[in-house]
């Protein structure tokens, strides 16, 4: 696409006053940089990925006051990490991580286990242990 063809469409970047760097063809046929605030097919998917992570967000919330899963779960989500991402960051292996999913589990992690995952989310274990809603 030409310099001045770089799409400008009001969308989540312009709502933020952001912009993004897109590659464009100057006047004399060469590759540069341009500034875009986006453009309509970009912005509906980066609405509907937000959309879906607010709503894993609030079912791991929802799991974790119905006691059908740990806090681990809900900040897990909250903080856009998978079960691999977050057991490198604790320094546990992955089937572990998973366990601690389970209330009864989480129950009776040790203090050190609990500010392991305290330090990940960069929350208190007062935080981790007692969720509000």
């Amino acid at each position: 696409m030409k310099k001045g063809e770089v799409p400008q469409h009001k969308g989540i970047l312009k709502a933020a006053n952001l912009r993004e760097m897109c590659y464009a063809v100057d006047e004399n046929g060469e590759y540069t940089t341009a500034l875009s605030t986006g453009w309509d097919p970009k912005t509906i998917a980066l609405e509907n990925a937000l959309k879906e992570i607010e709503e894993r967000v609030e079912n791991a919330m929802q799991r974790v006051l119905a006691r059908e899963a740990s806090p681990i779960v809900y900040y897990m989500e909250l903080h856009k990490m998978d079960l691999g991402i977050l057991a490198s960051y604790v320094g546990i292996w992955k089937w572990r991580v998973k366990r601690h999913f389970k209330p009864s589990v989480f129950k009776k992690l040790s203090s050190r286990t609990l500010q392991k995952y305290a330090d990940v989310f960069d929350i208190t274990v007062e935080e981790l242990v007692h969720i509000d809603p």
